[in-house]
């Protein structure tokens, strides 16, 4: 299975990458009506965030599912409108709509892991001052913060994400259902986590708990969220 990641990351070339459309203030641009979405590289080796996530979870959870979006997004909007729009415009110019539900899920998924990916980092990361003066501006205290990004991340009925996003000019913690984002309510995003079963299952099976506190104890990339916010 290790060879099998690898070849992904080898062979795959990344044409939209979450961080390229952040990159460009959030501003989705229309860039080539033949786009083929692909499969974004990993930032680290498989095993890079053992003991916290297997390698074998990361195997599926990316060679499988993420792969999975990617493929049904390029199948459910070639020929369309849509063809060659950002990911982010994708997502705001169907969320809501019923009629485009396929196409909005599996363009939100692309995005989402992409971006969860770049949240994790082996061995976590320290808060930057910065940052670290924005938290303990709104939640009063680092704790606090991680305190309400754990609660909202074992709360989340079913499949979904918690984010730590800047609504405004004030950070706050919320939660999204399925492939929802904060993207279409406005918000920035600057860290999440992945709470759908396929991203824990296999190494914790029904203990959510122990895993997103091992996420948030372990793992983050607080840096990644300090750049995102300085963006």
């Amino acid at each position: 299975m290790k060879y099998l990641i690898a070849g992904f990351i080898t062979c795959l070339a990344v044409v939209f990458i979450c961080g390229g459309t952040l990159a460009q203030g959030g501003k989705p641009m229309k860039v080539d009506n033949n786009a083929i979405y692909e499969l974004p590289p990993l930032p680290y080796p498989p095993e890079a965030l053992e003991p916290v996530i297997s390698a074998n979870t990361l195997s599926f959870h990316y060679g499988k599912h993420h792969k999975g979006y990617v493929d049904n997004l390029n199948k459910l909007i070639a020929g369309s409108e849509l063809a060659g729009l950002s990911l982010e415009n994708i997502i705001t110019e169907t969320a809501g709509k019923p009629d485009k539900a396929a196409i909005f899920n599996n363009a939100a998924q692309v995005w989402n892991h992409s971006f969860y990916w770049k949240c994790l980092i082996p061995g976590g990361s320290s808060i930057p001052a910065a940052l670290q003066a924005r938290i303990e501006e709104s939640f009063g205290s680092v704790e606090a913060c991680k305190k309400e990004l754990s609660a909202a991340a074992v709360s989340q009925f079913g499949s979904g994400w918690a984010w730590l996003v800047l609504d405004g000019d004030k950070l706050k913690v919320i939660k999204t259902a399925n492939a929802d984002s904060p993207l279409t309510r406005g918000m920035k995003p600057l860290l999440t986590i992945d709470v759908w079963e396929h991203a824990y299952y296999l190494d914790y099976q029904n203990r959510r708990p122990e895993h997103v506190n091992a996420i948030i104890e372990k793992l983050l990339n607080w840096e990644f969220a300090a750049a995102n916010l300085g963006k």
